[in-house]
């Protein structure tokens, strides 16, 4: 019983040093993890001092957690127009960061991003992202707009509006996102 509980406790520790170990590397100092917490705002100046996202190294510095919400985003989302019938799948495979389980974000996810007293446009002093389109350009989300059967909400960045987008045939960018629960 007492070699059991010996060799018991040297697999305890075994497993403690490599939790410690394994920690993940970041362009920002610590602490990595982000509290999803819809209620709290973190303030941006500049790209330089911007506590809210943080690159990450792990995963080529392809993405970006955003540690008031807890989401991980695309660190440079699609140029280029995506047919509704493709939005989910195109997401499916991405391999963003060696990556799999990135998805379309819903209407609320995508807001998240938007600072409205901004104006044009109207994301976050100090933002990390790419290739992020203006004008009349939208986004896809997968929150269905109830007033008009058949067609999601999309927002576009340069003001921040959204925008009800046909989910049979239209066509709009793309930015996946991993994490959250995806309730439409």
């Amino acid at each position: 019983m007492r070699q059991i509980f010996h060799v018991f406790n040297l697999a305890a520790a075994v497993l403690i040093v490599s939790a410690r170990l394994a920690g993940a590397q970041t362009t920002a100092a610590g602490p990595y993890y982000a509290v999803p917490s819809w209620d709290q705002t973190i303030a941006c100046t500049t790209a330089a001092s911007c506590p809210r996202f943080v690159v990450l190294s792990n995963m080529n510095s392809d993405a970006v957690l955003d540690r008031e919400t807890g989401l991980v985003w695309e660190k440079n989302p699609s140029s280029a127009d995506i047919l509704a019938p493709q939005v989910g799948t195109t997401c499916a495979q991405r391999t963003t960061g060696d990556r799999k389980g990135w998805r379309p974000p819903t209407l609320p996810e995508l807001q998240s991003l938007l600072e409205p007293s901004k104006g044009n446009p109207a994301l976050p002093d100090g933002h990390p992202f790419t290739n992020i389109q203006l004008g009349f350009a939208a986004y896809w989300t997968t929150t269905p707009d109830q007033s008009t059967p058949g067609f999601v909400f999309g927002v576009g960045f340069a003001d921040g509006t959204a925008s009800s987008l046909n989910a049979s045939i239209g066509d709009a960018r793309l930015w996946c996102v991993r994490g959250g629960g995806g309730v439409k």
